[in-house]
């Protein structure tokens, strides 16, 4: 299989792997079946996508089972098609095949941490259901998509500059994500070791099979606010964007606890109080609005330039500062889309035509590239 296939060549090969001639599909993120609503409609029976706008890490499907089954209730009839119960995997993505019924697949959300797991009982009753995963779908997509960035990158490696990471260190990830950092890390700590932790199991799943196999890196589940380790275990231990989604305080306080003394701790977050920008000619109006970044935060978490303040409070010193700039130039990438999908639900008809055609222009011109800001802080115990 050819590793830059587009996404909708991927099910389609999929889709004819199973035996699938039409299926209904259940995503939260669109344009995960975009290309493959646009080239290949008559393969899909029914879509259902979440009816409320949760934040990005919500448990959606736990947090409301009985109106996610009421929507796929209402999906049209398909005829019921006959399949073994089975694992697999096939053009890069992973599949698992259960119950008996119409087929249904169901593609990951972004960051919830049961994904589909609460409604599977109640489905397979009723559904051939067809649970997608790997590295080109969902979260973990997008995640790879973001660390795959060169400014990206870049800002990362400056934070372990910061933080002094030594060959030989004992390294803690708090929120690993998709494990994309860590495997850049491993490269920097050839004698040492990377615990990577996430309160996401479905996360770590994904990252552990992504790490293929490594020893260097150990992949635990374990909440930013609790952690499960002695004080001073690790020589260093850095969190990126994390502690917008849990209480804050409390996840630097136990940062500042595992950590030797005179060990350091690199902390990056979101900036919801700077400008995200994009490089297109745009009106001044639409220029506003496509400057005001997603207002990614929880209650009692951190998204701002108030990080610095509270390093402070939770114990560090040396505290060392640094807003960065992240740049992205791939408009067929889900970082992107969920950028620009923020920015397209603010405007007017009339305002989305003028920024689909400065996003041509800029496309044309080989200059098409956005930018969002972030708040890195580094702090010594």
């Amino acid at each position: 299989m050819a590793s830059d296939r587009g996404l909708e060549e991927r099910l389609l090969a999929l889709w004819d792997h199973l035996g699938l001639g039409v299926a209904h599909i259940a995503t939260q993120m669109p344009a995960d079946i975009a290309g493959l609503v646009r080239t290949a409609a008559e393969r899909v029976g029914g879509i259902v996508l979440p009816g409320y706008h949760p934040t990005g890490w919500a448990d959606v499907v736990a947090e409301r089972t009985d109106a996610v089954l009421a929507a796929l209730d209402r999906l049209p009839a398909l005829p019921a098609v006959s399949l073994p119960a089975a694992n697999g995997a096939y053009a890069g993505i992973r599949y698992t095949v259960q119950g008996s019924g119409p087929p249904l697949v169901l593609l990951p959300f972004f960051l919830a941490a049961s994904q589909w797991e609460p409604a599977i009982p109640a489905l397979t009753q009723r559904f051939t259901v067809i649970v997608l995963g790997g590295r080109h779908l969902g979260g973990v997509a997008a995640l790879e998509d973001r660390a795959a960035g060169r400014s990206y990158q870049a800002m990362a490696r400056t934070l372990w500059d910061r933080m002094e990471v030594e060959h030989d260190d004992t390294v803690l990830d708090v929120g690993c994500g998709s494990g994309a950092l860590d495997r850049l890390l491993a490269k920097r700590v050839p004698n040492g070791r990377i615990v990577a932790t996430d309160v996401n199991r479905f996360l770590l799943r994904e990252a552990a099979a992504l790490n293929g196999g490594s020893a260097r890196i150990t992949f635990e589940q374990a909440n930013a606010e609790a952690l499960p380790f002695a004080a001073a275990s690790f020589d260093v231990a850095f969190s990126i964007t994390v502690l917008e989604e849990c209480d804050a305080g409390r996840a630097l306080s136990e940062l500042h606890r595992v950590v030797r003394p005179g060990g350091r701790v690199g902390v990056v977050v979101r900036a919801i109080d700077l400008p995200q920008w994009w490089h297109l000619d745009l009106p001044p109006e639409v220029k506003r609005k496509a400057e005001i970044p997603p207002p990614s935060v929880g209650a009692g978490g951190v998204a701002d330039a108030s990080l610095y303040r509270r390093m402070q409070q939770a114990g560090f010193r040396e505290i060392a500062g640094f807003p960065a700039l992240v740049t992205f130039d791939n408009p067929t990438g889900p970082i992107w889309h969920y950028r620009e999908d923020h920015v397209l639900a603010q405007l007017t008809d009339e305002e989305a035509l003028a920024w689909h055609r400065a996003a041509d222009a800029a496309r044309e011109a080989g200059l098409l590239f956005m930018a969002h800001p972030l708040h890195c802080a580094v702090g010594t115990k």
